[in-house]
């Protein structure tokens, strides 16, 4: 017999080797928590508790179910096939299509992927005739899906007044579509599933009684609806083995709740919880940080990190003038790093949000290293960009018959493929380009609407309207006319996309600075040639610069999509009050605990070397922010870090970057500064105004928020 127990520590052996009754495990970072769980699964089946299909075993990817049973097949000679292993959704849909008769669907029932949803939601909108410019199709999809992520069908759902009551009758409406069609949407496949379980009692007993022991992964992440759906599988008899780590919850915008743990252990009367601590990925430095951040969290369960390997480097802490001085210092110690013969491919750089991803792409570029970006898409290659540069190239050239197909009916105004066959096709024998077919057909519409005359109104009102701007202004201008960031309010995950159009504009401030002495004005409009410039500047940063496959190359991800991940060296840059926390965090119940866990999954990712970075002044939102090292930089002990000599401190401020409100005497204080004061704490000095008599001073406090201070009365101190 496979000795599958041989390596383990105690505490992973303790929970392998758990009698049959529920358990909490609670598995910190790096603790060889996949591990644990498979051979969990191993031990079982080997010591004939349970055979491979008398158990359900629940992961959150296939990758991670597909990875369970390869190792469950390299550990015991048993054929995987047939296993109740997979995630949610796939289990589900398993349990469907073996009852679809009393889940009251058809035995070929069709999956509609996200896309088929909203369309199918805009096909229920135009029957009932709901205005989708009051009522905003993807707007409408979220409330579905979060609604039924919830448990919740359209009659249960609360109507506060006119609004939400036609959401609920459009939910209503959809609903009753996809049953006449037998057709699902991912939401669907768990809510079905959970209802047939609960109405159909002999089949609820039935599964009940051959799961006797219920396996479950990144129990931290699951939703309301998750857990009831556990709970009702969960027979009397049977033992609920759930493993996570409530210190890496992470994802409450997707509906996970961190709570579920807590109710678990009193739901399930858990006798047994272990706490898996030694962690075999990272030095002590790196894991005393991490603790000494999280321990400041009040609402969790509580664990603390230990490694047998020794302390390793201190962590080193950089301050940047700002943030493409920040980007400089990151590419300069990745080159250093290579050279001393670290594979690209070991070393990660991680942001809070998408948009900061910019300026480190562009000095990575432009110092020729290879970089991929993980899980997402490279800042010109994401969808909302190329829209709002597609407008932008209109506005330079409406003739542009590629960026006109782009953003024709995006966001929609009534265009369908019949109209716009009929476009191209006058547009051929014309031999013109789209625009000019569209101008003849357009005539001389008065007012931006829909169909093709509302989108040549459009197009003619943002030209107009761009004369005489600044380059920054032009895109600020066009984004907001175009209907862009008013469509993507209206999503779900929206904030990120609005995000990235205002670090757009960020880009084009600074492509202004450095180019506007280099381009050519036009007598008409001395903006054009600088917006045709930005253009060319975008199309070449959209090339493929990124890494091809299989090529070593820098990784570079949000933290959101480094869960999961190790690195040898790991970058997190932006450390910043506002940023990250987010600002956002703190208008949000228990936001800023998440942000620290988000923290924590960060810091964690590092094995052997971790940098932070932060920067005195960054371009936000189109326009320069002086912002105060983040509190988590607080929360770690100073014996920890390695503070690196900033470069700031020889700079002065650019004149373009910041001006004081007016002419001042000469004073101890410049913008940017770094101060403390006795009752606000630390902050950075953003304005002052006043001369030597009646100086005042404009203090960004951070968490205290923005200070005037009368120099006269106020103790303020430089750092």
């Amino acid at each position: 017999m496979t000795d599958i127990l041989a390596g383990l520590n105690d505490k992973q052996l303790e929970a392998v080797t758990l009698p049959p009754q529920s358990a909490l495990i609670i598995a910190g970072a790096g603790s060889g928590k996949t591990r644990v769980l498979t051979t969990r699964i191993a031990w079982l089946i080997q010591t004939g508790q349970i055979s491979p299909q008398s158990l359900l075993a629940v992961t959150f990817t296939n990758k991670a179910a597909k990875e369970m049973l390869a190792r469950l097949s390299a550990m015991l000679p048993i054929n995987t096939r047939g296993m109740w292993v997979g995630t949610f959704h796939g289990l589900c849909n398993r349990f469907l299509r073996t009852h679809h008769r009393e889940a009251h669907l058809p035995a070929l029932f069709q999956i509609l992927d996200s896309a088929d949803q909203l369309s199918a939601i805009k096909r229920v909108m135009k029957a009932i005739n709901i205005d989708d410019e009051k009522y905003p199709p993807k707007q409408v999809q979220n409330y579905i899906n979060n609604a039924k992520e919830e448990g919740l069908r359209a009659q249960q759902m609360e109507a506060y007044d006119k609004y939400s009551e036609i959401l609920r009758d459009i939910y209503a409406e959809y609903d009753a579509q996809c049953q006449r069609e037998g057709v699902t949407d991912f939401a669907e496949l768990l809510l079905r599933c959970y209802e047939t379980l609960s109405r159909e009692a002999a089949l609820r007993e039935h599964y009940q009684a051959r799961f006797r022991h219920i396996l479950v992964d990144e129990f931290q992440d699951t939703n309301r609806l998750q857990y009831l759906w556990l709970k009702l599988l969960a027979g009397s008899g049977s033992a609920m083995f759930a493993v996570g780590d409530d210190d890496q919850s992470i994802y409450t915008f997707r509906g996970a709740r961190v709570g579920n743990m807590m109710e678990f252990e009193k739901d399930f009367q858990v006798k047994n919880l272990i706490k898996l601590e030694q962690n075999y990925r990272s030095h002590s430095n790196i894991l005393d940080a991490a603790n000494a951040i999280i321990t400041h969290n009040r609402n969790r369960l509580g664990k603390n990190l230990w490694t047998a390997d020794s302390a390793g480097e201190p962590i080193r802490v950089f301050e940047a003038y700002n943030d493409q001085d920040e980007a400089h210092y990151i590419v300069e110690e990745v080159k250093m790093l290579h050279n001393e013969g670290q594979t690209l491919g070991d070393i990660a750089l991680l942001y809070r949000s998408n948009a900061q991803s910019r300026v480190l792409e562009h000095a990575l570029f432009t110092a020729g290293l290879p970089y991929r970006v993980y899980g997402g898409l490279r800042f010109f290659e994401r969808a909302e960009i190329k829209h709002a540069l597609a407008y932008l190239r209109l506005v330079a050239n409406p003739d542009d018959d590629t960026a006109l197909l782009r953003v024709i009916n995006f966001p929609t105004r009534g265009i369908g493929a019949r109209s716009l066959e009929q476009l191209q096709e006058n547009a051929r024998q014309r031999n013109s380009s789209l625009w000019q077919a569209a101008l003849e057909k357009a005539g001389s519409a008065p007012q931006p609407g829909r169909g093709i005359e509302g989108f040549v109104a459009l197009v003619r009102l943002l030209r107009d309207a761009c004369i005489g701007l600044t380059l920054a202004e032009i895109i600020d201008q066009v984004t907001t006319l175009s209907g862009l960031r008013q469509h993507y309010q209206n999503e779900k995950e929206g904030a990120d996309r609005i995000a990235n159009l205002d670090e757009l504009v960020n880009a084009a401030m600074i492509f202004s600075e450095e180019h506007d002495g280099d381009v050519e004005s036009s007598d008409s409009d001395p903006q054009q040639p600088l917006l045709t410039a930005f253009l060319s500047f975008a199309s070449l940063e959209a090339g493929e610069h990124q890494a091809d496959p299989g090529r070593d190359a820098l990784q570079l991800m949000t933290i959101h999509a480094a869960k999961g991940l190790e690195f040898n060296t790991v970058f997190i840059s932006g450390l910043e009050e506002g940023l990250f926390p987010h600002e956002q965090s703190m208008s949000e119940a228990n936001g800023l605990e998440e942000e620290r866990r988000l923290m924590y999954v960060a810091v964690t990712r590092a094995r052997r070397r971790l940098y932070f970075s932060h920067a005195q002044s960054r371009m936000l939102h189109g326009q320069v922010r002086y912002n105060i090292p983040s509190r988590f930089l607080d929360e770690i002990p100073d014996t920890l870090l390695k503070r690196i000599n900033t470069r700031a401190e020889s700079k002065a401020p650019a004149a373009s970057y910041a001006m004081p409100r007016s002419q001042t005497t000469t004073h101890p204080w410049r913008i940017g500064q770094a101060v403390t004061h006795q009752k606000f704490g630390q902050g950075v000095v953003v304005s002052y105004e006043g001369n030597a008599d009646d100086l005042r001073v404009q203090v960004n406090f951070g968490r205290a928020g923005m200070k005037w201070l009368a120099m006269e009365y106020a103790k303020l101190t430089a750092v």
